[in-house]
């Protein structure tokens, strides 16, 4: 299935990019062109990049968190 219609770019092109560490719309178009054009797909890109995102509830405490006291 296309992401972008007029750069051609897949929804599995899409999910590489964001594999490939892209964490913004933007950096999805530099990567594989998606959202470079009409901009119709942007809020498909971003709920793409949404989705791959951990919820912050599911996710493992980072380094940044601090430390629980006891």
């Amino acid at each position: 299935m296309y992401a972008c219609l007029c750069a051609a770019v897949t929804t599995a092109q899409v999910q590489t990019s964001i594999l490939a560490g892209a964490l913004t719309v933007e950096e999805v178009g530099d990567h594989c062109g998606a959202g470079t054009g009409c901009g119709s797909c942007v809020r498909r890109l971003q709920r793409m990049l949404d989705e791959a995102r951990p919820r912050e509830e599911e996710a493992s405490p980072s380094e940044h968190s601090l430390p629980r006291s006891a």
